[in-house]
């Protein structure tokens, strides 16, 4: 593993990012992994794993340590947005298309994967070369993501992180309303018991991808509670994995 700082304005706290290169490359695809943990943390089992597992894949693989609380809005979007653009201008380095690029991301960085994918206003960020790159991704993987502002179904923690006193303003950062033509194609997989992140979350990005033509493979286990990441332990639910790398040889290439 190889750390980058993102940004070099921010020295004495640094956003790193982290590189897993391929073992036995067999792809030019790179996914870049924003762990989960309500925007109050960032959990290892949903970043070091999920990068562990790709690499041994053949693909390259990128964990964002990006900002959470006390940290809010935009300062994680403005991580993820960099991540990407950092990834596109460096393809050259890295061995990799810089129009083969997906992201994921688990629970809250679920949401944020999807809100890099979905979120198109401009933010206030330093003009230089790598900003220069688009940093719409390819292609979207969202495990048991929080999504909706709603809150019916809402992971309200993760907002009140992300947003703090701006919370009033929640649906402008819920990603199922924001789904537009540019939104790129999404794995997605949920269990339906989830008693932290309802499931209804991935159901309704679903059906706004569906809505505007956004191609989507969606996979919903009947049991397992939130934050499995790989859920090796469990039999039925750890079955995504190899749906995910069938589907990003068929659909990221």
């Amino acid at each position: 593993m190889i750390t980058f700082n993102l940004w070099e304005n921010l020295e004495q706290n640094p956003v790193e990012i982290e590189y897993y290169p391929p073992i036995q490359k067999s792809s030019d695809a790179a996914v870049i992994i924003f762990p989960g943990g309500g925007y109050c943390m960032r959990a290892e089992h949903e970043g070091k794993d999920y990068a562990e597992m790709i690499s041994e894949w053949g693909m390259a693989a990128f964990v964002v340590q990006y900002r959470v609380f006390p940290e809010r809005f935009p300062k994680p979007l403005k991580d993820a947005r960099r991540a990407i653009q950092f990834v596109r201008s460096n393809a050259m380095r890295f061995g990799i298309d810089k129009e083969k690029i997906a992201v994921m991301g688990s629970s809250a960085g679920g949401h944020l994967a999807a809100l890099v994918s979905t979120y198109t206003e401009k933010l206030d960020v330093p003009c230089d070369e790598i900003g220069k790159e688009d940093y719409l991704p390819n292609a979207q993987i969202l495990c048991y993501p929080v999504i909706s502002s709603n809150e019916s179904i809402s992971h309200k923690g993760s907002f009140e992180n992300l947003l703090g006193e701006e919370y009033y303003n929640r649906a402008n950062y819920s990603p199922e309303l924001l789904v537009g033509q540019t939104t790129p194609k999404a794995f997605i997989w949920h269990t339906a018991d989830d008693d932290c992140v309802s499931v209804l979350n991935s159901y309704r990005y679903a059906e706004a991808l569906k809505n505007n033509g956004i191609s989507c493979e969606m996979h919903v286990f009947p049991n397992g509670p939130h934050g499995l990441g790989r859920a090796v332990n469990n039999l039925q639910v750890s079955k995504w994995t190899d749906l995910l790398k069938t589907w990003i040889k068929c659909e990221v290439k």
